[in-house]
């Protein structure tokens, strides 16, 4: 879509403001954009947050939540970045799937410079899931079968060609040295629960998705997980081990932040930034995350617009790669 559509649609496709987050109403509120309808992840990550902030004190008054959707975020991005540039109270939810867009073009031209990320307090895992008889044990058994025979595997995924499932099966095989990611077979479909159901099938080898996905499967114990590709292994989840571990440094994880508008002083986006730190410390996060099956996954502050830049690079030279963008 390109940019000079955003504005026609602005009209028609912001919702109304929503009231405050149960908390009554405030005069001078700050604002979460969420770039979605409700319910959902971005919906989530902003009423789960503003309400934690206000509950612990960190705002004086109830952040109200706006839904935007349009563009997959794109709609809300250059809302934003046209018309919010210098706004300090007003933050968005972002998620890989911002990144990542970002690094495909999708967003009409915009780039991730246009904003300034201010950090990420929770994450779904990515990982990769085999069937319980599966011949691979370990994330080198399926790495070293991919490299005799890329035809002889086949991932399946909840997101189309280049996106986010696909990519971090990747991500795992340049780590291994192998450059010859056209022939990796991946099959994009409706959601993780169509691809584990393929992969049980015996219709795909491997499922790549996120570890939500694969709650109930693991405790069937109709599939198992090869590697989870977190820092250190998940809560809960301990028998899977790390990608990293294995040998193969990748990180992946589908990420809960916030991005700011680019023409907010330091002062401000440190402001948030200690904010949401202050979130990610709190008991009332611990408990919407082990409700909301996320892991812990806290980068805030210049530490987390650094990692975004890297993983937004990363992710265009593999979608050049792949050929998803030019």
């Amino acid at each position: 879509m390109k940019r000079r559509h955003f504005g026609a649609l602005l009209a028609g496709a912001v919702t109304a403001l929503t009231a405050p987050i149960a908390f009554g109403t405030a005069a001078q509120a700050a604002e979460c954009i969420a770039p979605a309808n409700p319910g959902g992840g971005w919906d989530f990550t902003c009423r789960q947050i503003g309400k934690i902030m206000y509950d612990i004190g960190v705002v004086d008054e109830p952040i109200q939540v706006t839904n935007m959707a349009g563009g997959g975020g794109g709609l809300a991005f250059s809302h934003v970045v046209n018309e919010r540039n210098d706004d300090p109270e007003l933050i968005v939810a972002a998620s890989q799937a911002t990144a990542t867009r970002l690094a495909q073009n999708a967003y009409g031209g915009a780039t991730a410079d246009q904003v300034r990320f201010v950090g990420a307090i929770g994450a779904d895992p990515g990982v990769l899931v085999v069937a319980a008889d599966s011949p691979y044990k370990t994330l080198g058994d399926l790495v070293e079968a991919v490299k005799k025979d890329p035809s002889a595997i086949t991932f399946a995924g909840g997101s189309a060609v280049g996106g986010f499932d696909h990519l971090k099966v990747l991500m795992v095989l340049k780590k291994a040295g192998f450059d010859d990611i056209r022939s990796v077979k991946y099959i994009g479909l409706d959601g993780g629960a169509d691809a584990i159901t393929q992969v049980i099938g015996g219709h795909a080898t491997v499922m790549t998705g996120d570890i939500s996905e694969i709650v109930g499967f693991l405790k069937s114990g109709e599939v198992r997980a090869l590697a989870v590709m977190t820092e250190e292994r998940v809560p809960g989840f301990e028998q899977i081990p790390t990608a990293r571990e294995q040998g193969f440094d990748v990180v992946a994880v589908n990420w809960r932040g916030l991005y700011i508008p680019k023409g907010v002083s330091d002062e401000v986006f440190n402001s948030w930034a200690e904010r949401l730190k202050a979130v990610a410390e709190s008991k009332e996060w611990q408990e919407a995350m082990r409700a909301n099956g996320l892991a812990p996954f806290t980068k805030v502050g210049a530490d987390f617009q650094n990692w975004v830049n890297q993983v937004i690079a990363d992710t265009e030279t593999l979608s050049r790669e792949i050929g998803v963008i030019q």
